[in-house]
């Protein structure tokens, strides 16, 4: 077990023991770190373990007797607004679920479904870190643009001296006031996007990046959020009909980008260097999806590993996983915009936006089984002319 991650402290409000040790159980099995879970039965013991011992997360049956998910949900708000809330329910309606989720719970899952229990904790976990770690980045904005500001004030009383002073003086309030601008539309533009902060995340890590002086940790992060920027245009470019765009092709490495994906999500990707013509931000952006795609289904990276294959006049890449695979009469459908399986857990775009930019490179994608389980999705690209089987594959 990791030493970075300390025991997490899980408060279980269910009036059914049996039910509870079904949840403990799952957890134990598939949450992958250590946790302590308190049972509590009813709002009085609720509320007083949330003053006495706050927890890292919530666990909530709908319906108990003289009390409700609801309102256990709007006192644990109360208390802690990012104390992230999940509903484990026996049986819920979609209208009854939808309306939870719009007011603020985290998710919630059917106790028919406690497999997919120990993820949907996991994913709440980071979404409650994510926000934190947005929170302290917009406080630092927030007091890098009051730093600007009190400059900008400092030099505007400047003004007026010698002439000489006076000219170096305006370029520097030129700049202060351009940089003041563009932080007030930063600003602006976070306001409207708390939902997804990712034009806040980037304009954050560019900044770090180029005041630690190159780091390759910020280089990574900042070449992350780009990706996921560029897959938000694509979502809403598909929304409205539209083709995806912005690709730009020229020779790349397509070794290192896979090379690249699986450092990044973790997966085993021990594949040969290959030469082909390309886009690598956007065959970043397909491998990405499919592998974080895999680790979903499969239930953590371990489980999926990316390959190179060299054929006549292609090179294959393929993203397998060991998850629950994909039925017969889905794999028809499943790069269609919009179609979402039982096994889906996005918008339904993913997929679509993957074919998209590898039709874009002449190139194709499917899906098949893997043997023993799972599903293996493989990229099929074009190698140039004349490419060198034994010079790509030394």
């Amino acid at each position: 077990m990791s030493p970075s991650f300390p025991p997490l402290r899980i408060l279980h409000l269910e009036d059914s023991e049996l039910d509870h040790e079904l949840v403990s159980m799952a957890l134990g099995s598939d949450l992958g770190r250590d946790f302590t879970i308190q049972r509590v039965e009813d709002e009085e013991g609720f509320l007083g373990a949330l003053r006495d011992s706050p927890p890292h997360i919530v666990l909530s049956d709908y319906a108990l007797p003289g009390y409700d998910g609801l309102s256990a949900f709007h006192a644990a708000h109360t208390l802690e607004p990012n104390l992230p809330f999940i509903i484990v329910t026996g049986a819920m309606g979609e209208e009854v679920a939808v309306d939870t989720l719009r007011q603020g719970v985290t998710d919630y899952i059917l106790k028919a479904r406690l497999e997919r229990l120990a993820p949907a904790v996991t994913r709440a976990l980071a979404e409650a870190d994510a926000r934190l770690s947005r929170e302290r980045a917009e406080q630092e904005v927030r007091a890098l643009n009051a730093s600007l500001q009190l400059r900008l004030e400092e030099v505007e009383r400047l003004r007026g001296t010698t002439e000489r002073q006076n000219q170096r003086l305006e370029v520097q309030a030129r700049q202060l006031e351009e940089a003041l601008n563009l932080q007030k539309t930063f600003l602006a533009e976070t306001s409207h996007e708390l939902r997804t902060p990712l034009t806040a995340l980037l304009g954050y890590l560019r900044r770090a990046e180029r005041e630690a002086g190159g780091s390759q940790v910020l280089q990574d992060a900042q070449r992350v959020a780009e990706n996921m920027t560029r897959l938000v245009n694509d979502l809403l470019q598909l929304s409205r009909g539209e083709l995806v765009q912005s690709i730009e092709m020229h020779f790349v490495n397509l070794g290192n980008v896979l090379r690249q994906v699986g450092r990044d999500y973790g997966v085993q990707a021990d594949v040969p260097d290959c030469e082909i013509v390309g886009d690598p931000g956007r065959l970043t952006q397909v491998f990405a999806n499919l592998v974080s795609n895999g680790i979903r289904v499969s239930g953590g990276p371990d489980k999926v590993r990316i390959e190179l294959r060299l054929r006549p006049g292609e090179v294959e890449a393929l993203v397998i996983d060991h998850g629950p695979g994909v039925p017969d009469d889905i794999k028809p459908r499943i790069f269609d915009k919009f179609y979402r399986g039982k096994e889906a857990g996005s918008a339904g775009l993913g997929l679509t936006i993957a074919q998209q930019v590898v039709t874009a490179h002449s190139g194709a994608i499917d899906v098949f089984d893997t043997p023993g389980g799972g599903a293996t999705f493989r990229v099929r690209l074009p190698l140039p002319d004349d490419a060198d089987e034994d010079e790509d594959f030394a």
